[in-house]
């Protein structure tokens, strides 16, 4: 017996009143909430009369619920009511069923016994101390501060007072023989594209190992081309962007004990987006999105186009400025190619030494070491100014990638790049961007195309993509996913009659 089999935007403001065995009601609120993992239910017997209280682990406080309910019913006598046995601040009753569902989402328990006439509705709603510290590798400037921790349910908390929505699902799994790593997937049961949700599942549940304890084991096991250099699963700590991502249709992967969420499936262009891009002008936010994209490229070509210009085609360099590049190369030891692996290498390290270290130390080691790393391999002649320049240029363009996984992959993809380019010069440049981009063309995310709104070409959804139109024109959810709900707004600014 099913109560939600098909629902419409109607059947949850429609009026349904309680059923009078508690077996009903239970069906009823799991059927409303789609049979949702964490969907807890309690039996309890007050005065010889069974009953049951229903909540949302992810959202309800246990211990409240304990304080407010279960060790009051268990000091009182026969002759009291529940109305008074009932120690919560904020109590209240209703009939209605569909009120009943509203209020568990908001982190509510609810009471009911057998052939009982109403609901008895506490405030148990789960609310975590927590600093407004926001992830160190997503700051933004204006929009929420807040970032995931290191504990499932705190995430799935954020996730749940975000989107109070009945139709947002969690399935829970656990994985690793010996570690029993818990595992959410999390998504919206009318909005998401069923097919999408059944392959992830059957994904998950197929890995085979003893041990899963972050994102990075999970992905290897579930993505498309696992010896892809592009990363085509997207990690966030901001819950805000896991709930943009969920609306749209796509799936969330909680894990224990870690803050990195997985969002899947993305495309080649999700990984340049930032929360920043929707919270300030959108003439703003295209630019700087557009920036971040040609610094992906530029990150990759740049070392490998002045290795070209110098090595074969130093006919393309200005009358001006020949005579500066040549005075800075003459006495250099080395080709060029051996220049920019020198430096490159050498940015590497600094950069992974500021990592490793504690905050205060890894910023000093990144500017002096810098600075005095540059300065010396000149001075020795050892590399030239110019080299320095693009090399840092580059670093730079690396660091604007708002996707620490896409700036790996562009710090990967230059080497080659600088071989072909000291090889064959342009040819070899071009050669090996060809191979890139038909790599992208063929490289699938879950199934759905990479490069997708490009390729396959849907004009629609370029609205959102490497430029971001202005939000009342993104009526439509991106297709590529196949969502189950296409429209995700009505035509928006209808109140100015003069807009066109």
């Amino acid at each position: 017996m099913s109560f939600f089999k098909k629902k419409n935007k109607n059947d949850v403001k429609k009026e349904t009143f309680m059923f009078p065995t508690i077996d009903e009601n239970v069906l009823y609120f799991r059927d409303a909430l789609y049979n949702t993992d964490d969907l807890k239910t309690r039996t309890i017997r007050f005065n010889g009369i069974p009953g049951v209280i229903i909540y949302l682990e992810t959202i309800a406080n246990s211990e409240e619920l304990q304080r407010s309910l279960l060790i009051p019913l268990s000091q009182a006598n026969t002759e009291q009511s529940i109305d008074t046995i009932i120690t919560s601040s904020q109590f209240s009753k209703t009939s209605n069923m569909n009120i009943a569902v509203t209020t568990i989402l908001k982190g509510n328990s609810v009471l009911f016994f057998e052939h009982g006439t109403e609901f008895y509705i506490l405030n148990t709603l789960q609310l975590h101390s927590r600093s407004p510290e926001e992830p160190e590798n997503e700051k933004i400037v204006r929009g929420s501060h807040e970032g995931f921790v290191g504990n499932l349910k705190i995430n799935l908390n954020l996730i749940r007072m975000r989107i109070q929505n009945r139709c947002l699902k969690i399935e829970y799994v656990d994985l690793g023989w010996e570690t029993n790593t818990q595992v959410a997937i999390v998504y919206l049961e009318e909005i998401a594209n069923p097919e999408l949700v059944d392959e992830i599942r059957k994904r998950i549940k197929s890995i085979s190992s003893d041990m899963i304890f972050s994102p990075g084991y999970i992905e290897e096991f579930i993505e498309d081309k696992p010896l892809s250099p592009f990363q085509q699963i997207l990690y966030t700590e901001r819950p805000d962007r896991v709930e943009a991502h969920l609306v749209e249709g796509r799936i969330a992967i909680f894990s224990e004990g870690t803050s990195d969420v997985s969002i899947m499936p993305v495309s080649f262009f999700a990984f340049f987006q930032s929360p920043d891009d929707f919270n300030i002008r959108f003439y703003a936010g295209s630019v700087f999105r557009l920036l971040r994209f040609l610094s992906f490229w530029g990150a990759i070509t740049l070392p490998s186009i002045y290795i070209a210009v110098i090595s074969f085609h130093f006919e393309l360099i200005p009358n001006d400025v020949i005579t500066v590049v040549k005075s800075s190369i003459e006495n250099i030891p080395f080709p060029p190619f051996i220049e920019a692996l020198i430096m490159a290498v050498t940015i590497e390290l600094i950069r992974e030494a500021g990592i490793r270290l504690p905050s205060p130390i890894g910023q000093t080691i990144g500017i002096v070491g810098g600075l005095i790393i540059g300065e010396s391999v000149v001075n020795a002649g050892l590399v030239s100014n110019v080299m320095v320049i693009v090399i840092a240029l580059t670093a730079i363009m690396s660091f604007t990638i708002p996707s620490y996984e896409i700036s790996n992959t562009a710090r990967l993809l230059s080497l080659p790049i600088m071989i072909a380019a000291a090889t064959l010069g342009f040819v070899g440049i071009i050669f090996c961007l060809m191979i890139i981009v038909i790599h992208l063309c063929k490289l699938e995310s879950l199934g759905t195309p990479y490069l997708a709104p490009f390729a396959p070409l849907k004009i629609p959804n370029l609205k959102d993509s490497i430029v971001r139109f202005p939000i009342w024109m993104l009526n439509k959810r991106p297709k590529n996913i196949k969502p189950q709900k296409i429209i995700k707004q009505s035509r928006s600014r209808e109140w100015d009659k003069n807009e066109k």
